[in-house]
C-alpha cells in the first residue's frame, strides 16, 4: 500500500518531466530540428493529422528542415499549415519538396523565448509539488484509517520529498540546457 503511493508519485513526476521535455522541444532555437514540426496539424481527407504522418520530415542542413509530402496534392496544404502555425516559419516549395529555413533569432526574441522557457519550467515544478502534496495527503489518510504507523508515514514522506527534490533538480537542469541553447548565437 505504502509502496503504491510512492511509486504512483514517482510515475506522475516522471510524466511531468516528459511533458516539460515535449514543451521545451516546441520552443525553437536558431538551429533546425524535426521535433519543431511535431505539433503542426494539417487537414488530410477531412481529419486533422500531424505533418509527420503525411510527409517525410528531415533535416536538410543545420538551418533547414525538408518536408516531402507522400502525396502531391498535399504539398499546398502542408505548406499552408507550416506557414499558419505559431512558429514564425516561412516555407518555400521547390517541386515536390518544401524547404523550411530557420530565421536567425534576434536578441530580443531570444530573451522572450527564455522567459517562455522559465514559465514552462515553473509550471512543471508546480505540477511536481502538486504530486507531492497528493501523495502526502494519501499518507495522512492511511494514518487516519490506521493502515500504517506514523514512523512508516514519516519515512514515506521523506522518500517522496527526495523524489520531489530530484525531479525539481532535473527541471532546473533541463531549463539550464535550453536557456544556454537559446542564447547561443
Amino acid at each position: 500500500m505504502l509502496e503504491d503511493v510512492k511509486k504512483t508519485a514517482e510515475q506522475k513526476m516522471q510524466k511531468s518531466l516528459e511533458a516539460l521535455k515535449n514543451d521545451l522541444a516546441k520552443v525553437r532555437t536558431g538551429r533546425a530540428h524535426i521535433g519543431l514540426l511535431d505539433h503542426v496539424m494539417v487537414e488530410y481527407y477531412g481529419s486533422m493529422v500531424a505533418v509527420n504522418q503525411v510527409a517525410n520530415v528531415n533535416l536538410g542542413d543545420a538551418r533547414t528542415i525538408n518536408v516531402q509530402p507522400y502525396e502531391k496534392n498535399m504539398i499546398a496544404k502542408v505548406e499552408k499549415a507550416i506557414r499558419d502555425c505559431d512558429l514564425g516559419l516561412n516555407p518555400a516549395t521547390n517541386g515536390d519538396l518544401i524547404r523550411v529555413p530557420m530565421p536567425m533569432l534576434t536578441e530580443e526574441r531570444r530573451r522572450d523565448l527564455t522567459k517562455i522557457v522559465r514559465t514552462e519550467g515553473e509550471g512543471a515544478k508546480v505540477a511536481i509539488r502538486n504530486v507531492r502534496r497528493d501523495a502526502n495527503d494519501a499518507l495522512k489518510k492511511m494514518i487516519k484509517d490506521k493502515e500504517i504507523s506514523e514512523d512508516d508515514e514519516r519515512r514515506a514522506q521523506d522518500d517522496i520529498q527526495k523524489a520531489t527534490d530530484k525531479a525539481v533538480a532535473e527541471v532546473d537542469k533541463m531549463l539550464q540546457v535550453k536557456e544556454t541553447d537559446l542564447m547561443a548565437v
